[in-house]
């Protein structure tokens, strides 16, 4: 087939894949197109982590017809035996003729499917498109290149960067539909995070209403002198609540009672030396949680930016102004000195979400990290 017919059809692939955005984490999503003679015969997606895979799912549409076929893939085929067979096996079995790909699985226990198929005879070819389709699964490709979960930093604020007035008051700076996307971020995210000021000042939920994913978000609340009231919204709402203190802060140290009064609230308590974005991500990936999205407030977004922490940023900006020297910012800390400490931007896109602009965009070389690692 032609590169463009190649293209075209990896492109329906990723359209397909995208499909699975709330309910695969912490697999990949994964798209898939089976062709035989010009003429789709198949189409999968992964629906959900537990179900078909992608491949899997368009050869099974594919019956008979997937023999001597040529199958469009997002990513290379697994060649392990997880919550699933291999798909890598599955292919074969089906009896394909040829398998493109857009970039390699840089997961080593998934990892080996191209050889895999090559052992038994079928033609392998990387196909274009190896960057659209690293970039839609950055959250997996993230957590798997630096071994913590994907961090999205994320706020609304006004045109003169104010994510509160001087009294506290944000709700609300941005329009329904971009409160509707940032519903939407949390459903694609494994976990919410904010500090305990969040939590004091406006008592969320913070819980997905979109009713989209396949479980509810885990909800974290970075608490170092264990403020939160056991009364807290969020503790009455499903899924699991973890609060992140400190064994000790200064000459106090951790009240057993603050503890217990959560706990038998359903919160978990995880108590370490120094709470730290390092700390509490680390604690966070070995519990299974592959991104997290930061809503807040500027101390907790300053210190995941100033530990490098973060991958993505995506803010509203709303046209009005604040102003006030009072009024809160979305990044507090004592900032860079000078310009050329500060962190910065790649992959910028700006779009239109009702009167607000939505800016979103990846930490500088995040991107150009994660396409080196599948090999595009």
């Amino acid at each position: 087939m032609s590169d463009s017919t190649d293209r075209a059809h990896l492109r329906r692939a990723l359209q397909l894949a995208r499909r699975g955005r709330y309910r695969a984490s912490p697999n990949p999503m994964v798209g898939s197109v089976v062709v035989k003679d010009g003429v789709v015969v198949g189409e999968g997606y992964h629906r959900q982590v537990g179900g078909l895979h992608g491949e899997a799912e368009a050869l099974e549409r594919a019956g008979s017809a997937a023999r001597g076929a040529t199958v469009y893939i997002t990513l290379e085929p697994c060649n392990h035996h997880g919550r699933t067979p291999p798909c890598s096996q599955a292919l074969i079995d089906a009896g394909v003729a040829r398998v493109v790909a857009c970039h390699d699985d840089p997961n080593p226990p998934a990892g080996g499917g191209f050889g895999r198929l090559r052992e038994a005879g079928i033609r392998v070819d990387r196909g274009e498109l190896g960057q659209e389709a690293a970039r839609l699964n950055w959250r997996f490709l993230t957590a798997l290149r630096w071994q913590r979960p994907a961090v999205t930093l994320k706020w609304a604020a006004s045109l003169d960067g104010k994510i509160a007035t001087a009294t506290g008051d944000s709700q609300w700076i941005s329009c329904p539909a971009s409160r509707r996307w940032a519903l939407d971020e949390r459903e694609t995210h494994d976990a919410i995070l904010v500090g305990s000021g969040t939590v004091l000042a406006d008592d969320p939920r913070l819980n997905r209403r979109l009713n989209r994913a396949r479980r509810p978000n885990v909800r974290v609340v970075i608490d170092r002198r264990l403020r939160m009231a056991p009364a807290a919204r969020m503790l009455s709402e499903p899924g699991e609540v973890l609060v992140y203190a400190a064994h000790r802060v200064g000459a106090e140290r951790a009240d057993p009672e603050r503890v217990g009064l959560l706990e038998a609230r359903g919160a978990t308590v995880v108590l370490g030396e120094d709470v730290t974005p390092a700390f509490v991500l680390a604690d966070l990936f070995a519990r299974g949680v592959r991104s997290v999205l930061v809503e807040g407030g500027g101390e907790v977004a300053a210190a995941f930016v100033a530990a490098g922490l973060f991958d993505r940023v995506a803010t509203v900006c709303a046209p009005m102004l604040i102003g006030g020297h009072q009024a809160l910012g979305p990044l507090g800390g004592a900032g860079v000195e000078r310009l050329a400490e500060a962190p910065r931007l790649d992959a910028v896109r700006v779009r239109r979400r009702g009167d607000d602009l939505l800016i979103r965009g990846f930490r500088e070389r995040c991107l150009p990290d994660l396409y080196a690692s599948v090999g595009v």
